[in-house]
């Protein structure tokens, strides 16, 4: 019963390891598999980017695949930065160069309404996939605040609380963020089909 996590982001495995762990279920990567180049995420939404990455390493690895892709919206900027959330100061990707970015573009706004968005894509070998997403409304600050997290943690305060998503203890961050409602949600529509005996596994999508 093995499920291939479709990132090398280290804090996205660590998340989604501790959000996603199945009884039986045997979890490895996409650093267990250097031969296969990365996937580039040039999909016009967050959904074509997640089934892209789970898709593409499903079929080259003959495993079922587990996929997100995820990033902030800000009402402000129209909706950026979006797909682009991770390279959004360019390249290479720079978390404070990311949100120093985002601090000049809103520098003098007052509405700094704000949302992240995770889609979860889980493929099978043959290239079948099915999503779920959820999201997180919150706003951005005016300072970086935290050390934990990574992205936009330090910027992002979501609604109800006072505290961005890196001051926040990890337990608390995963009960209410994006991604972890997504996997959530991931877990209650396929954790039956993900427990059950490899032999019988058929595509969700049927």
């Amino acid at each position: 019963m093995k499920l291939i996590l479709a990132t090398r982001n280290r804090h996205k495995l660590e998340e989604i390891r501790t959000l996603f762990e199945l009884p039986g279920l045997e979890l490895s990567s996409a650093l267990d598999h250097p031969e296969i180049p990365d996937v580039e995420e040039n999909g016009k939404t967050f959904e074509e980017n997640a089934v892209k990455k789970a898709v593409t390493l499903a079929r080259a690895t003959g495993c079922w695949a587990l996929a997100d892709d995820s990033g902030l919206e800000v009402d402000a900027l129209g909706g950026a930065p979006g797909v682009y959330s991770a390279r959004y100061a360019g390249e290479p990707v720079s978390y404070p160069a990311n949100n120093a970015k985002l601090l000049r573009e809103l520098t003098g706004v007052t509405d700094r309404r704000a949302r992240f968005l995770c889609v979860v894509a889980l493929a099978s070998p043959s290239g079948q996939a099915r999503t779920v997403e959820d999201r997180c409304e919150g706003r951005i600050i005016h300072e970086v605040r935290g050390t934990r997290g990574f992205g936009y943690d330090p910027l992002f305060v979501p609604d109800g609380f006072e505290k961005t998503f890196a001051e926040m203890e990890a337990s608390a961050k995963h009960a209410i963020s994006h991604r972890g409602r997504a996997l959530q949600k991931a877990r209650a529509a396929w954790h039956e089909f993900l427990k059950s005996d490899p032999s019988d596994w058929s595509d969700p999508t049927d």
